[in-house]
């Protein structure tokens, strides 16, 4: 099969896991073509993808003061609608031109509606569904932003969840599954397989990834200024955006790395802002999180909540945040015990259970698209046979 995964282009983990999924198929025989914009193209051609395509932007996620803005982000996605139209006759085009039989989207919308378009079947994947505030609060724009996500995502033929079933689900507050379409909707357990028993374990530093959007320097700017102060403190600190500050005897500075697991093996705790992704990873590798929420981020928030009942870690809200309370928050972390995960995560396969979801739809498509021939064949032939016979008749 031939196969297309869309990936969105704010944040990493997107590309992440798409590329764990679709290395995956890859040794299963079936071609694997990627497309994406931002930091996950460049990721994925830093990662050597051969079969990329650059597509146009969807939307752009702006901050201030090293945290999210939705003001901001309304304010310069201003063109959101021509942006989608472009982005989706990106998709359209490439559909076109090589003849997917499936159509992978990782929270590329604008990619659904070009491959609709393109007649080719659509599997959707994404870790919220359902956007509402701590505890379940909401408003009217989060109202009907879920009634139009849910409907949009009936032109997916299945919705992946790459998150582990319950108890464990970590995005649990960020998705919800209508009843009638419970079969639609799939927890598969996350897409990025591997084995933490490779990587030399040790717990010597603070492994710190706040993401790659400029907006977050400042907050990688606070972070040096701890460890000018805490020289007991070694910093291990990633960011694959511009003006990273140096790297000092205790604050090690890391832009693109090709393995991230290495160093993630040798961190006491992890300090991160709460994508899923990563997430996941730091819980694989049992390292005790300390999540730094963007303000008015639900996604974050509600991950968050999930984390701490887990008993996995802890969380600040960034509109609180100073020196003194990031140092508090160390220290809280690192006494935090993690409970053992790895086992848990051994006896899920997502990769696996998401590549037959996969594999299931394009045989679907494929099935439908030769039906629909051959109806079109039996229909001309019926067609033909009748205009015969009257135009047999009316000679006669």
């Amino acid at each position: 099969m031939k196969i297309l995964f869309v990936v969105c282009g704010e944040g990493l983990g997107h590309a992440s896991r798409c590329l764990h999924l679709g290395q995956y198929m890859q040794q299963q025989g079936h071609t694997i073509h990627y497309a994406g914009y931002g930091k996950s193209y460049d990721f994925m051609d830093q990662h050597g993808c051969t079969d990329l395509h650059r597509i146009h932007r969807e939307v752009c996620l702006e901050g201030t003061d090293g945290f999210f803005s939705l003001n901001k982000t309304l304010w310069n996605s201003k063109t959101l609608f021509f942006n989608l139209m472009r982005s989706g006759l990106d998709v359209k085009k490439l559909v076109r031109k090589y003849g997917f039989d499936c159509v992978v989207c990782d929270t590329m919308y604008a990619g659904v509606t070009g491959a609709r378009l393109a007649r080719a079947p659509v599997v959707f994947i994404t870790n919220q569904t359902h956007f509402n505030g701590p505890n379940g609060t909401t408003t009217i724009v989060w109202k009907i932003l879920n009634v139009l996500i849910r409907r949009y995502l009936r032109f997916a033929r299945r919705v992946i969840i790459p998150d582990y079933p319950a108890p464990d689900t970590v995005s649990e507050y960020n998705v919800h599954f209508p009843q009638h379409e419970n079969d639609r909707y799939c927890l598969t357990g996350p897409l990025n397989r591997f084995d933490p028993e490779r990587y030399a374990f040790d717990n010597r530093t603070i492994f710190t990834s706040f993401g790659g959007e400029p907006y977050k320097l400042p907050m990688y700017r606070m972070l040096k200024d701890l460890a000018d102060r805490r020289k007991d403190l070694l910093f291990d600190v990633f960011y694959t955006g511009p003006a990273l500050p140096e790297s000092s005897d205790n604050y090690h500075s890391h832009g693109y790395v090709p393995n991230l697991y290495e160093h993630l093996a040798s961190a006491r705790i992890a300090i991160v802002h709460g994508g899923l992704t990563t997430l996941h990873e730091a819980l694989i590798f049992e390292k005790p999180i300390l999540l730094i929420m963007d303000p008015g981020h639900p996604e974050q928030q509600n991950n968050a909540r999930k984390i701490e009942s887990m008993g996995a870690g802890t969380s600040v809200d960034g509109r609180h945040l100073t020196p003194e309370i990031m140092e508090q928050k160390i220290a809280e972390a690192m006494k935090i015990v993690p409970r053992p995960f790895r086992a848990s995560h051994a006896e899920i396969n997502g990769r696996q259970n998401a590549s037959e979801i996969i594999i299931s739809v394009a045989e679907d498509g494929f099935r439908s698209i030769w039906a629909s021939r051959l109806s079109s064949i039996r229909n001309f032939r019926n067609n033909f046979r009748t205009n015969f016979r009257n135009l047999y008749d009316n000679i006669r």
